[in-house]
Formats: C-alpha cells, structure tokens, sequence
C-alpha cells in the first residue's frame, strides 16, 4: 500500500475511533462529516487508478498484474473504511433500523457471491500460471545459438499450444486441462508438475459447480442495487450503497481481466449513476475495460490481462517464424526474433514475480470479507437481542 494511501487511511480511521469513544454520542454533522471523508477517499482512490493510466506513461498499464494489485489495495481500503463508517463505536440497534434492516442484508448476500467470484479468479490465475509456463519452454528453445531445427519445433510446439488456449474460450470459460486443483483459501495445494503442461489445452477442469458462471454472478450482485434517494440519500445508506458498487467493479474487473467459467454477456455492465461525484472515476474505468471487452469478444482472446494480450501478439509473431524457418536463418531476421523472444521472456519474468502475489491478494480479500461478514451478522444478532422484549 502507498505510503500516502495509507497515512490517509491511518488518519481517517483513527478520527472516527476517537470521537466515538467520545462520552457523549455523535451528532449529525460529526456523521455527515464522516460520511463525506469515505465519498472523498472512494473518489481519490479510483481517480488515481484511471488518471495514473492516462497521464502517466511510467504507470501500470490498466489492467496489468502491478494495476490489478494496486486495485484491490484500494479495495481493501475503501472496506476498511467502510467498516469504521458503518460499525465503529455504533449502538448495534441503528443497524437494524430501516433502510438498513434491508440494505445490510443484500449487501451480505453481495459478499458472498464475490466469495465465489474470489475462487474462480484463482482458478484462473492458475491457468495463467500455465500459459506462462508454455512461454517459458518457448524462450528456452530460442534463446540457444545457433538456432536449429530441433529448437525452432521445440518452440512452435509450446506457442502453438499456447496461442490456441489463449483464442479457444468455450461455454466454460476454461483454457487449460490438466491444473485440476481443488482451490480452497484455506489451503494451498501444491504446484503443478510439468506433466500438467502437456495434452490438451482446450479446457480447463474447474472447481465450480458445471452450470455456475461468472457473468450471471456479477449481474446478480448488480441487480438490485440503486442509489438512495431522498433523505436516504445523506445517511447510512449510502456508504452501503458506495461499497456495494466497489465490490462489484473490483469482481467485474477481475473477471474481465483473468480467465473465469462462463463469461458471456460480461460486457453487459451496470452504470453508476453520473451524478454522483465519487463514482465519476469508477464509470470512467468501467467504460475504458468495457471498450477492451468489445475488442476481446471480436478477436476472441481469453482475457484481458495486460501480460496476456502481449504474451499473444508475441506468440503469434514467432509461430510465423518458426512456420517459414529454414537453417540457416538470415541474420537480420535472426536479430528480430531476439528482440521478440526478450520481449516473451520480459512477460513472463512479470508473470513469475506477479501472479502469485496477485493471489496471495485475493486470497487476502477473501478472508477480509470472511470476516466483515462475521462481524456484521454478529452485530445484526445483537440489534435482534435488544430488539427482542425480555420474557
């Protein structure tokens, strides 16, 4: 997390903690005001993600491992901060008062949709995982010189098998059989030997129910969501609604980007309503990813991780070469493949340093909303008990 991201987060946080172990309650300014800090802090963060891709070319590209990771750093803030908002220091009884009393629930039914969505963005990573390493056997073959007839089949092999998986995504959403890993945050299993490198890269086993799919997960998660109105509009209700939206475009985002089961009709999105300030920076995200979508579902790539689209191009690039290749190879083209078999072996270095942290981060988002949940059906049970006249 940026030090500044988190200075900030540090300072909010610690404000709402002292005043509400203040004696005296909390009075409606001192809760506008907090309220309007979470709306700030929500648009500061997804400002810097979309503004970070436009105007600075030293940035992570959008949709990159290193932005993924920077997303849901912001995600896992922005939850925090909700928390603090929503539960810190707060009689219990004005969680069940309406509109709460239906509000927290949708919200909980949210999470655990985004539970599944945290499993099946894992499976996914894994089969990156594997592409990468169908790169790597290809780097291998055509960074030895001279470059002879063995090497260059060598490499069209594993390109091939690779290019195919990344332009093959069939109704469950798979790329890759032989990663058969039953995928459980509460465990880890071990990696893939080799053998799973080999055989059919046409589909992928997953650790999903077979008629589960990830589109209809985050429409689910966006069906009934609508802004507050009204009164509503100023209360409680609102940063409910603000983290219900984070949490489904930070799914939909992952969705989008790393391979899941059953993705048709993903680019069908749900708009944020444009007058509210904060969501400005989140529509202008979702609408760049969702032009990216348009392009993929055209072409028919896999997905939209950043790595991946450069990984394919590349890939392609090469095949061609090893297609036309006779020994000995001129020296000029020779030269060009040089640069282009740095470039894969460039990728897949950001894959190896950046694919396992990314779900070491989903694996970290998963037990954070594990436990938010906890925490508020804990609080919902002690609204009910004190709700509940004594016998």
């Amino acid at each position: 997390m940026p030090a500044t991201t988190e200075n900030n987060q540090g300072s909010f946080l610690g404000r709402i903690s002292i005043r509400r172990n203040q004696v005296m309650s909390m009075d409606h300014d001192s809760e506008l005001d907090d309220l309007e800090f979470f709306q700030k802090h929500v648009s500061d963060r997804f400002s810097d993600l979309l503004f970070s891709t436009i105007e600075d070319p030293s940035s992570e590209p959008l949709l990159s491992i290193a932005w993924l990771r920077k997303l849901l750093d912001e995600f896992l803030c922005c939850e925090a901060e909700f928390k603090a908002v929503l539960l810190m220091g707060r009689d219990p009884s004005q969680i069940s008062k309406p509109p709460l009393d239906k509000l927290i629930p949708e919200f909980l039914e949210r999470t655990i949709k985004a539970l599944d969505l945290c499993n099946a963005v894992t499976l996914g990573i894994d089969a990156v995982m594997n592409l990468q390493r169908l790169a790597e056997i290809a780097v291998s073959s055509l960074e030895q010189a001279p470059i002879g007839d063995g090497q260059v089949r060598r490499a069209k092999k594993a390109l091939s098998s690779l290019v195919t998986a990344m332009l093959h995504e069939d109704k469950d959403g798979g790329i890759v059989k032989g990663t058969e890993r039953n995928r459980s945050f509460g465990r880890r299993g071990g990696n893939n030997s080799a053998a799973n490198n080999k055989g059919n890269f046409r589909s992928l086993s997953w650790n999903m129910a077979r008629n589960w799919s990830a589109a209809k997960q985050i429409h689910a998660m966006s069906s009934n969501l609508y802004a507050p109105r009204g009164g509503e509009s100023t209360g409680l209700a609102m940063p409910v609604y603000i983290m219900s939206s984070v949490l489904v475009f930070v799914m939909w985002t992952l969705v989008a980007a790393i391979p899941c089961q059953e993705r048709n009709g993903l680019g069908t999105h749900s708009p944020f309503p444009r007058q509210l300030a904060w969501a400005q920076p989140m529509i202008g995200l979702q609408e760049k990813i969702a032009e990216e979508w348009k392009k993929k579902e055209k072409k028919g790539s896999i997905g939209l991780l950043e790595e991946m689209q450069k990984m394919d191009k590349v890939g392609q690039s090469l095949i061609d070469f090893a297609e036309s290749f006779q020994f000995p190879a001129e020296a000029e083209r020779l030269e060009e493949v040089k640069g282009q078999v740095e470039e894969l072996a460039e990728i897949c270095r950001k894959m190896e340093e950046g694919l396992e942290p990314l779900q070491q981060q989903i694996r970290e988002v998963f037990h954070r909303v594990v436990r938010s949940r906890a925490e508020f059906l804990l609080v919902l049970e002690q609204a009910g008990k004190l709700s509940t006249p004594p016998m």
